[in-house]
């Protein structure tokens, strides 16, 4: 009898994040992230670390007050501080946006951590689907 070897899971999850092709033309939404909780501290460094590179140094993020847990004025990511900023503003409650000084704005649809696959891919899909 032999037994099969598993592989060793992951130490990190994989990142649950979709982005739009980059194109010249400005976008309401630049892609979809799907967190597994709604702790920004344990979530964001795995978001930032997955951008891309073109992005630049992200300096400041601003997420929506009433659906994260506390967040701190500033917290170290990736060697770096990122400034923390909660909002209450009713137009974008389930957006997270990302800053980069000299290079731009995103904003990121952010999937309830408690979305089903089935209902969260179709979502992230469309955040991430040229305009027609």
């Amino acid at each position: 009898m032999t037994t099969a070897l598993q592989p060793p899971l992951p130490s990190h999850p994989l990142l649950r994040m979709r982005l739009a092709p980059h194109g010249g033309m400005p976008r309401p939404i630049d892609g979809a992230w799907w967190p597994r909780s709604y702790d920004l501290l344990a979530e964001l460094p795995q978001l930032l670390a997955g951008l891309p590179r073109a992005w630049g140094h992200i300096t400041s993020v601003t997420v929506h007050g009433a659906t994260w847990s506390a967040v701190p004025g500033r917290m170290l990511v990736l060697d770096q501080a990122v400034r923390l900023h909660r909002t209450v503003a009713v137009s974008a409650p389930h957006t997270i946006v990302l800053l980069a000084p000299g290079r731009g704005r995103w904003d990121l649809l952010v999937v309830p951590p408690d979305t089903t696959e089935e209902a969260a891919e179709p979502l992230m899909a469309a955040a991430a689907a040229d305009p027609v």
